[in-house]
């Protein structure tokens, strides 16, 4: 579905209707990165439809994983994606380099799969993953037996593979993708592979490996993975993505009189700390669990505008809501306030994602501070119209879009087409909830 580069969002007095967002992001990547390398066929149902997943599945196509896609027979169903698996370490040499677009998740992941087999591989990106920093999957996979190159631990990434040996790793930031990457290569290393994290990050990684049939020990901090573990295929169905449900949940949350209603949305408690936040922020937010999939519990979020207040959001919390906060920025804008701290990893993003989401908040005339790691928006005064950029960053020119809605003038959206990454209908979607 194409998305033009610049989109004019108008105001809206209030937002009502029913939703269900595209699959889940997150997940995506991991079923079919682990479908790649299980024995047989795997079919994943309600597969993301964005730019980032694509490139998920290009990469594995270029290492020799038969994928197709069989056509939905009910209109507005998704397509089942259909991966044939090569086995563990069963991957061939690819051809030319792997490219990751604009995908930060692919890349990191990909490089815990492929630091496995004994092959040169090159990992390439978009001119904004170029910019992303990597030494943070080099570091531990260089420890497990794997030798990289890259200049300034940037991509691209020329990764030497070989056979790997487990290690016991602490990240030294919260980070899913990092965590991820090494129980990936872990899975396919001789021995154990151990990750603690000193801040919880999603867990969806973990689940997935169990849905594929692996075993492994969880606690409080601590998962363990013995290596040598074949996966086999299985039917996968991917719950709606609750971060781009956060933006239809903030916009009646910031909109009184509001009722939106997001089905089929994925619950996992990782992921779930948005509806928790919410919550303290002042709207009404009822939950209800409707199904487990793959141990990934699915269910309705329903949201209503009644009135915002002050919040204030730290170190302990924001791993679990970093890819919700530019949106609750924009929320904060309308009556509330909302001090974030301990958000550094945002500036390590598709953007610079703290100066950017400020100075497009300070276009339309709202009260907000950038922080070294983080920022402060308070909502004394409604938002005005004007022109924003998007720095080809998804996230932001959905929560952009956001503004908009909430603003008293239309809001001019540069650089909206990067909304297609991960919500490809997302502008149509936000149409339709107009009350």
């Amino acid at each position: 579905m194409h998305i033009a580069h610049q989109v004019i969002v108008r105001p809206a007095t209030r937002v009502r209707g029913i939703l269900r967002v595209p699959g889940d992001k997150s997940i995506s990547h991991r079923y079919a990165l682990l479908a790649g390398i299980a024995d047989g066929e795997t079919r994943i149902h309600n597969y993301a439809p964005g730019g980032d997943c694509a490139s998920t599945l290009a990469c594995l196509q270029a290492l020799g994983v038969t994928i197709t896609r069989v056509e939905p027979v009910s209109r507005g169903a998704a397509a089942v994606v259909v991966i044939r698996g090569r086995g563990l370490r069963g991957l061939t040499a690819p051809a030319k380099p792997l490219d990751c677009g604009n995908s930060g998740s692919t890349m990191r992941m990909l490089a815990g799969i492929v630091a496995a087999h004994a092959f040169e591989s090159t990992l390439i990106g978009d001119r904004s993953l170029s910019r992303r920093p990597m030494r943070r999957i080099i570091a531990p996979l260089t420890l497990m037996g794997a030798r990289f190159e890259a200049a300034d631990d940037r991509p691209p990434l020329l990764i030497h593979g070989s056979d790997l040996r487990g290690i016991a790793f602490v990240p030294e930031v919260p980070s899913a993708q990092v965590k991820s990457a090494v129980l990936l290569a872990g899975l396919q290393a001789s021995g154990q592979t151990q990750v603690t994290e000193r801040v919880a990050t999603r867990d969806h990684t973990e689940r997935a490996l169990e849905a594929f049939g692996a075993s492994l020990t969880r606690d409080i901090d601590t998962c363990t993975l013995a290596g040598g573990q074949r996966l086999r295929g299985i039917e996968a169905h991917v719950p709606g993505d609750i971060s781009s449900a956060a933006f239809a949940a903030a916009a009646a949350a910031g909109l009184a009189g509001s009722d939106v209603s997001i089905e089929g949305v994925g619950l996992n408690p990782s992921r779930s700390a948005l509806i928790d936040v919410l919550r303290r922020f002042g709207a009404l937010v009822d939950v209800e669990q409707t199904d487990v999939r793959q141990q990934e519990r699915v269910g309705r979020i329903r949201v209503r505008g009644q009135g915002l207040t002050s919040l204030e959001l730290g170190a302990d919390i924001v791993p679990a809501i970093i890819d919700e906060l530019p949106v609750l920025a924009v929320l904060a804008t309308a009556g509330g306030e909302l001090r974030v701290t301990g958000a550094s990893e945002l500036r390590v993003k598709e953007s610079d994602r703290i100066t950017a989401l400020v100075n497009g908040l300070r276009v339309l005339g709202a009260d907000a501070e950038e922080l070294p790691d983080g920022f402060h928006v308070r909502g004394g005064r409604q938002l005005g119209g004007g022109v924003v950029q998007a720095h080809d960053d998804h996230r932001l020119a959905m929560a952009f879009a956001i503004a908009g809605l909430l603003a008293s003038a239309p809001v001019i959206i540069e650089g909206a087409s990067a909304a297609a990454v991960s919500y490809p209908s997302f502008f149509d979607d936000l149409e339709r909830l107009r009350a």
